[in-house]
């Protein structure tokens, strides 16, 4: 029984030819960039071609471009570099909805006395553009809000959001670690100073990330070491998954339209059906404004664990929340922020789907789950309080 595999969102397969691209520098292409000598010449090249690959896919130009480790320490770095380059102030403003890599780093900092603010959202997951605009003071030295969430799939108006912030004259970041490769994203067309993506999100290698930071952008490197990344980010490279990362950006451009309609519609499919043959069901985050691969649905009166591992049983993957948080047996946070009920908060999961994603693998799906639901419900006796109490 092969995997049917709906996790996309934590991580995805690496496309085949990405993989192609990046065995030869685990094997014959194996010298250090830094190299003075012809072996080493080609590997900068190679490198300089990847941060072009990069750039292409996000409307950026190639020097804008920082190779880290992951999105984690892209986000880190956005957030520590500003207070660093503006020392003089200690605020930042984020969203009580934002990956753990902005939120803890943001809690670790307000134990160091910076203030920070956590912007509230609505039942769909959206924040208040006004109440944005009012919480960004003098003293703010960043603004950092995620382009699209990865446990729902929102999808913030990124472009109004980061106007504001210019117009208060302060930096802004943008984790966009869901969003590039499943979204058109353009650098010329956001006033964004900082934003994070990361190579697994997008069939590329787990390891490998990046960080834009717009030319003119006032910067200081996270991670001190020699002259790599000139100068913005010590440590040698990692020539393979970097390789890997820009023929992935190559692909997802050729896919995006794909990404937009094809995995969409599936998406909707597996959505619509699953709200249509479970009861007590229900959609969550904003109905349009979401990532084309995302769904996020909650089953009420049981837990979100246990249909992940009756679904195992059939081999398919699936989250019950963001792969950063699993193991927690307190429900998402960007669930409770939302105000979605106890009952149901408990009981979700998130289904994201890519471009391997398949017609008959939503159809198995769409065939399994009412009866896991059906299942676990008989066995729930807060199911049968609220099946009484709608009898009576």
């Amino acid at each position: 029984m092969s995997v049917i595999y709906l996790d996309n969102n934590a991580t995805t397969e690496i496309d085949p030819q990405v993989l192609e691209s990046i065995l030869p520098y685990l094997k014959s292409e194996y010298g250090n960039p830094s190299g003075m000598y012809t072996f080493a010449g080609k590997l900068k090249r190679d490198l300089d071609k990847a941060r072009s690959q990069v750039a292409a896919l996000i409307n950026a130009s190639a020097e804008e471009i920082i190779f880290t480790s992951c999105g984690t320490e892209s986000d880190n770095t956005a957030l520590v570099s500003a207070l660093e380059t503006y020392p003089e102030k200690r605020h930042i403003v984020t969203t009580r909805v934002e990956h753990s890599a902005i939120l803890n780093m943001c809690k670790h900092l307000s134990r160091k006395g910076y203030a920070i603010t956590f912007l509230p959202v609505d039942r769909e997951g959206m924040i208040d553009l006004d109440e944005l605009a009012d919480s960004v003071t003098p003293s703010t030295a960043v603004v950092s809000i995620m382009y699209a969430n990865n446990e729902t799939g929102v999808v913030y108006p990124i472009e109004q959001i980061a106007q504001i912030v210019k117009s208060k004259g302060v930096l802004f970041h943008t984790d966009a670690v869901q969003a590039v490769g499943k979204l058109p994203v353009d650098m010329n067309k956001i006033p964004v100073d900082m934003l994070s993506l990361s190579g697994h999100k997008l069939h590329a290698p787990k390891g490998i990330g990046v960080l834009y930071i717009r030319k003119g952008t006032r910067f200081q490197p996270y991670i001190i070491g020699g002259h790599q990344e000139d100068g913005r980010r010590g440590g040698t490279e990692n020539v393979a998954s970097i390789v890997g990362l820009g023929t992935a950006c190559e692909i997802a451009a050729k896919y995006m339209n794909h990404e937009n309609t094809e995995v969409r519609r599936l998406r909707d499919k597996l959505e619509n059906t699953l709200l249509s043959k479970i009861s007590s069901s229900m959609l969550n985050g904003h109905k349009l404004s979401r990532l084309p691969n995302t769904t996020n649905i909650s089953f009420e009166f049981i837990e979100g664990e246990a249909i992940l591992l009756l679904l195992d049983e059939h081999r398919i993957c699936a989250s019950s929340g963001s792969a950063c948080t699993s193991g927690s047996i307190e429900p998402s946070h960007v669930l409770r922020a939302m105000g979605v009920p106890f009952t149901a908060a408990h009981g979700s999961i998130r289904f994201s789907l890519s471009r391997y994603t398949t017609e008959q693998e939503i159809d198995k799906v769409i065939e399994l789950l009412p009866p896991i639901v059906n299942r676990l419900r008989q066995m729930s006796p807060f199911w049968h309080e609220q099946a009484s109490q709608l009898s009576s």
